[in-house]
């Protein structure tokens, strides 16, 4: 039998989600009589900066029933169903960013989206898959090489609240990996397996740019329950993300949406706004394909100059416009997983290499 109490709560929307609360949490009822006792609301998205402000409206909407009753906001992130039903010790949600071609931005997306996810309130690591040209080390600011406690398994760096690991930690800076597909991939596979990772609702994996054997692998082998696909508004850069949707498609990961990087620079001197790479392109490529566009993210000098500098500028400068949207588009991520269907009990594997 429904409950109308739960139901009410249900159809709450929080401005900064855009969603119903029942689309994105859990809500229960404890103890009570007609409605009373505690209604206990669990978020399903990274909520340090949304418990009060969902627990308040909650209260309100309850009050207004006239039940004595309180509510309870926590968070509960749960691991979502992947292309495939194993999951991997320690990590709850595996979470791929893609594209069609090189150039896009995409691993300075990915490294603001996970740091944008972990001051929202999440546990988040970040795998570099880019075996060829690893990036994610610099743009943390991480040197040195990891730990290996038992001689067998490896402990991520840290950096920024993160927990990191990349092949750049463990070759030297300017050593060119000439390696066949078969050996990169086999080489990332180990780096998931042996990484020591400490109970992470969401891995962030940097993938390669392109569509070849390498992606195609990985996106077989590892259990994503999400993928985003970050392209620029020009036409050159959309028939490429089109590859990269059409490449998940294809081995059934759950595609998250798009994420348009480069979309408008404001000059910082004379504040005139220009689309250099195009106006519209990733809205019209979402809305072809039927997928959420989770963002739409500016061209700037600061972001590029934080990154070179190993402090993501949703660290390091949190209240600029542009941290304000990596971290508008980290909560759509989040919030178009908490939609998807969760696993209940998953088994945790060891994916073998090539």
């Amino acid at each position: 039998m429904s409950d109308p109490f739960i139901e009410a709560l249900g159809r709450l929307v929080i401005p900064e989600l855009g969603l119903p609360l029942s689309d994105v949490a859990a809500i229960r009822r404890r103890g009570g009589v007609d409605g009373a006792g505690v209604f206990d609301v669990a978020l399903g998205v990274p909520s340090a900066a949304l418990q009060h402000r969902v627990a308040t409206q909650a209260q309100a909407v309850v009050d207004a029933t006239g039940i004595a009753a309180r509510v309870e906001v926590r968070q509960r992130i749960q691991a979502h169903k992947a292309q495939t039903e194993a999951a991997l010790p320690g990590i709850r949600n595996i979470l791929a960013v893609g594209s069609g071609k090189g150039g896009v931005g995409k691993s300075t997306v990915a490294v603001n989206l996970a740091v944008a996810l972990g001051q929202e309130g999440a546990r988040v690591g970040i795998l570099d898959a880019d075996i060829y040209g690893p990036s994610v080390p610099t743009m943390l600011g991480l040197s040195g090489r990891p730990d290996s406690p038992d001689g067998k398994s490896i402990e991520p760096l840290r950096a920024f609240g993160l927990q990191a690991m990349s092949i750049g930690l463990l070759v030297e800076a300017d050593t060119p990996m000439i390696w066949r597909g078969p050996m990169a991939t086999s080489a990332l596979t180990q780096l998931l397996n042996d990484s020591r990772w400490d109970d992470l609702d969401y891995l962030i994996l940097d993938l390669p740019p392109g569509t070849g054997d390498i992606q195609l692998t990985l996106a077989q082998k590892i259990p994503v329950a999400g993928a985003i696909v970050v392209t620029t508004p020009q036409d050159v850069a959309t028939l490429d993300a089109r590859k990269a949707l059409r490449m998940f498609e294809k081995v059934d990961v759950p595609i998250l949406g798009l994420v348009e990087n480069m979309a408008l620079h404001v000059c910082s001197n004379c504040g005139q706004a220009e689309h250099i790479f195009g106006e519209g392109g990733g809205q019209r490529l979402a809305e072809q394909y039927g997928y959420p566009l989770l963002g739409s993210l500016p061209l700037e000098r600061t972001i590029r100059e934080r990154g070179d500098a190993g402090a993501p500028i949703v660290a390091s400068e949190p209240e600029s416009p542009a941290a304000k949207a990596f971290v508008a588009t980290a909560r759509r991520v989040a919030v178009e997983l908490a939609r998807r269907p969760v696993v209940a009990q998953p088994l945790s594997i060891r994916l073998a290499g090539d």
